[in-house]
């Protein structure tokens, strides 16, 4: 689904990620760990268009998406959260899953406030699908709830209710655990692998290694901007080169 290929990302003459390749699949879960300053979230900018590669390409179903803008990398299906949380506080949950919709809905403000048939059918298809992809996570009943008065784990699905909502086939999570209690890192690992049952690739950027263990199908490390380990969880909790960049010491 997502094909990564030798990308550099380059900031003021600094290497942030240098000849970078992965690929993720259809309902796979690939995690991305590395000590401060790797190159994970330039990483993340790079695939989702806000980072242009000084090299390399990237590519979605088999078409390169390298350099799009990212509204248009969004409307293919692939969408992300960022990680000093993207929540408007000042809205509602229903406000703020709505939002993710904002591409694909056919209606208009004017045809709104006009009462024109066709975009009053809209919002009113667009609100049930909010509320269906609410309901598919488990928190409906927070939806006229202002976004800014949950705790951080129930922040986080609304973050992840509305990229799903507009049908994205792939979501990329910038440490969606920060924050969080053990109790809601233990419901978020839960939400992931039922969304990869469903067919959801997800690409996370995560330091908290007991969700990234308990949920990964692969893990991938990155220290100093370079690919030093790509595994299954185990085998890259033992990888010596893991084990130096996060300790000093293998």
């Amino acid at each position: 689904m997502l094909e990564v290929r030798s990308i550099t990302v380059r900031f003021a003459g600094l290497t942030a990620v240098s000849d970078l390749s992965f690929d993720v699949g259809e309902g796979e879960i690939l995690a991305i760990m590395g000590p401060n300053g790797a190159g994970k979230t330039s990483a993340f900018n790079a695939i989702t268009g806000f980072a242009r590669p000084a090299a390399g390409e990237v590519l979605f179903d088999g078409r390169s998406i390298t350099g799009l803008k990212p509204d248009a990398i969004a409307a293919l299906g692939i969408r992300r959260t960022f990680q000093n949380n993207g929540i408007l506080r000042e809205m509602s949950v229903l406000e703020n899953v709505l939002m993710g919709l904002e591409l694909s809905t056919a209606s208009s403000m004017a045809g709104v406030v006009f009462g024109l048939p066709s975009s009053v059918r809209a919002e009113q298809e667009a609100v049930a699908a909010a509320y269906a992809q609410l309901a598919s996570l488990g928190v409906s009943a927070l939806a006229e709830r202002p976004a800014g008065s949950l705790s951080f784990g129930q922040q986080r699905l609304v973050e992840i209710c509305r990229a799903l909502v507009s049908g994205a086939r792939l979501i990329m999570l910038d440490e969606p655990a920060v924050g969080l209690s053990p109790m809601e890192r233990l419901q978020l690992g839960e939400v992931l692998r039922d969304l990869a049952a469903r067919g959801i690739a997800i690409v996370l950027v995560e330091h908290v290694q007991d969700l990234v263990m308990a949920v990964s199908d692969r893990v991938l490390v990155l220290n100093y901007g370079k690919k030093i380990a790509e595994a299954a969880p185990e085998e890259v909790r033992r990888n010596k080169l893991v084990l130096e960049a996060y300790l000093g010491t293998a």
